[in-house]
């Protein structure tokens, strides 16, 4: 089975690789021609997740998958949460999202956070959604070199590091995305 991966996320992409069975080949926006930025207008994560999904089915009309994901820290409010990518300015920088993050909790005593990541499924004229949700906190400082985006803050519950410490297998058992690409995959394998 070939499925697109809506994604120009190279890091989320070899992320995902990792977790879906060998009969799932992941095709890239890159592999469909498809080099323009997907807009991502909608006011939540599942609302850009379908919007990812519509968009290379109307226009390329493959059947595939996308996903959103947000950063949410309690006492911001759920900030950055749907502008997590952004948060900083529309460069997307994520060391700029970080520092900016970390200034704004530098008065707080609450820095539990969790990652939310919504994965839409466009297949056989259906949409279907899935969510993940990894609990944790946000540190005082960066620490770690792996991963991506908000990694090197977060410290997902029961751990000690950072997602940016961990090993990629160990925060694909745990993380959000691993949790939605999870339940894509199932559902998948049933409906196969």
């Amino acid at each position: 089975m070939k499925l697109v991966f809506a994604t120009n996320n190279l890091n989320k992409l070899k992320e995902v690789q990792a977790l879906v069975p060998k009969h799932i080949t992941l095709v890239s926006l890159a592999d469909i021609g498809c080099t323009e930025d997907i807009p991502e207008t909608a006011a939540t994560i599942e609302g850009n997740a379908i919007l990812k999904a519509e968009y290379i089915q109307e226009r390329y009309g493959y059947d595939c998958f996308a996903d959103d994901t947000g950063l949410e820290v309690s006492a911001l409010n759920g900030e950055p949460g749907v502008y997590s990518a952004r948060y900083a300015g529309l460069a997307k920088d994520a060391q700029a999202n970080m520092q900016k993050l970390l200034t704004n909790l530098a008065n707080k005593s609450d820095r539990t956070a969790q990652f939310k990541t919504v994965v839409a499924l466009y297949i056989n004229g259906a949409m279907q959604t899935f969510t993940g949700i990894c609990k944790g906190t946000i540190t005082t400082e960066q620490k770690g070199g792996k991963g991506f985006g908000y990694d090197p803050i977060f410290q997902p519950e029961g751990y000690s590091e950072t997602f940016a410490q961990l090993e990629l297998e160990t925060k694909n058992q745990i993380s959000h995305r691993g949790k939605a690409v999870s339940q894509l995959i199932d559902f998948l394998s049933a409906t196969s």
